[in-house]
């Protein structure tokens, strides 16, 4: 069998069915799919490869899944002060900041962000729906070779009385669809979901119907729920129901909804994403970060007992290094519950790789290195500190390493990091850009930076 690239004599953690971890193991990949995987040897006497990649420096995993990531936001990165409330820092400071940007700020924020994602394994992403100059950054996220769902900012809520609400669900859904209609579920790297705000922002008519959309396409709705203890009170006092009783009452629960944080949630509530089969995205990084409370109120491990799809993101612009989030939640719920059976490395593990490929709808293509699946593969590099000597690679992967171990990166087959460096974007420029652009938006938004210490 003819085969591009083969991969020899790497340590393969496959995710697979058997979750098999091969030592002196290769992959063969033919165009943009995984056509063998096994022994170095076996695969060898299978295969004729038109490149061969020497692996043995290398530990190879599934390309990680960011469940919930703001691309746009990572020109603010380090400039929001750390003991804002919460509604402060949303309503004063990061609205004011996204709404600075002009379209193309908005392309760099975007190139930064997945410069840092593609060099820290991370090959599929699903964005958080805060972006505005939309065709703009869904070109440059093409034009990267990173596997991207990603929304319009999108709410609608008329909180001023005297606001036609009608009008304002049509005009956001008639967003939706045309987004979704420009960027299909048709297996390209890019598409379109309809990705809401959430929280308190999208009127019932429009829950309903951008779960209709996702629902008609094949597409799924992702959306802001329950980070703080004030969702459940807005709707309490304004549906005299919990968020997820609510949003169960009006249909729209079910797979194709993926909710993220909802630190705040109760049994009840947790019961019906279950029989529904909800997904689930924590972002454990953000949470301690803000101060949500995730180790003292979130029952994120009572969400993984019964049954709910529970995945990981990155949030905001601090970090977007998925095996750092990976860390975080194998560790926090052993901490607050003084348990260490809670969340093993593995299952860390399957949270950002097959849990996050069934959260976006792509279980049979993404998630896993196995026979038939898209290539998208990481190669850590070993040869550090941080990985010897190798006993068990999981474990080490999830408590020893993070993602400066990162040397190459296949999506789809293409080589998209090679050396530690991304091979589609000129980092250097970027870098330069990152740091015009930055200063250009907060001027524009007129707001003070706040440091602990003097800034000469």
């Amino acid at each position: 069998m003819h085969v591009d690239t083969l991969i020899s004599g790497a340590t393969v953690i496959t995710v697979d069915a058997e979750r098999r971890v091969i030592a002196d193991g290769a992959v063969a990949i033919a165009d943009d799919t995984i056509v063998a995987v096994g022994k170095r040897a076996d695969v060898a006497a299978q295969v004729q490869a038109r490149e061969t990649v020497d692996g043995r420096r290398f530990v190879l995993t599934p390309g990680f899944i960011n469940g919930h990531v703001h691309v746009t936001e990572t020109l603010i990165r380090g400039f929001l002060p750390e003991a804002l409330p919460f509604d402060e820092e949303i309503g004063r400071w990061v609205i004011p900041l996204y709404e600075a940007h002009t379209a193309a700020e908005q392309i760099v924020s975007t190139k930064l962000a997945i410069a840092a994602m593609l060099r820290s394994g991370t090959t599929t992403f699903l964005e958080a729906g805060t972006i505005i100059a939309f065709d703009d950054v869904m070109d440059a996220i093409a034009d990267s070779g990173i596997r991207g769902i990603a929304g319009r900012w999108t709410m609608d809520r008329a909180f001023d009385p005297n606001a036609d609400q009608i009008a304002l669900t049509e005009t956001a859904v008639a967003a939706l669809a045309a987004d979704i209609a420009r960027y299909p579920q048709d297996g390209r790297l890019i598409s379109a979901w309809p990705i809401l705000i959430g929280h308190n922002t999208a009127s019932d008519a429009l829950w309903q119907r951008a779960s209709a959309l996702a629902r008609e396409t094949g597409c799924g709705v992702s959306a802001h729920m329950s980070p703080v203890a004030d969702d459940s009170k807005w709707y309490l006092a304004n549906t005299g129901k919990r968020p997820i009783v609510h949003l169960d009452a009006l249909g729209v629960l079910g797979p194709h909804l993926n909710l993220v944080h909802m630190v705040h949630v109760d049994a009840a509530e947790i019961a019906l994403l279950a029989a529904t089969g909800t997904n689930v995205t924590h972002c454990p990084g953000a949470a301690i970060r803000t101060g949500l409370g995730t180790t003292a109120h979130g029952l994120f491990p009572e969400m993984a007992k019964a049954g709910i799809n529970v995945l990981l993101g990155t949030d905001g612009a601090a970090n977007h290094d998925m095996m750092r989030v990976m860390m975080l939640m194998a560790g926090l719920f052993k901490d607050a519950r003084e348990d260490r059976e809670i969340f093993p490395a593995h299952e860390a593990l399957e949270m950002a790789t097959i849990n996050a490929a069934k959260a976006v709808g792509r279980a049979g293509s993404i998630g896993s290195i196995a026979v038939g699946m898209q290539a998208d593969i990481v190669a850590h590099d070993s040869f550090r500190p941080e990985w010897q000597p190798i006993n068990d690679p999981v474990r080490q992967l999830v408590w020893s390493a993070d993602g400066r171990s990162v040397h190459s990166v296949w999506v789809g087959g293409r080589r998209v990091v090679d050396g530690f460096r991304c091979t589609t974007i000129d980092e250097e420029a970027l870098y330069a850009e990152g740091r015009a652009a930055a200063a250009a938006v907060i001027e524009r938004a007129g707001l003070p930076l706040r440091t602990a210490w003097p800034m000469s």
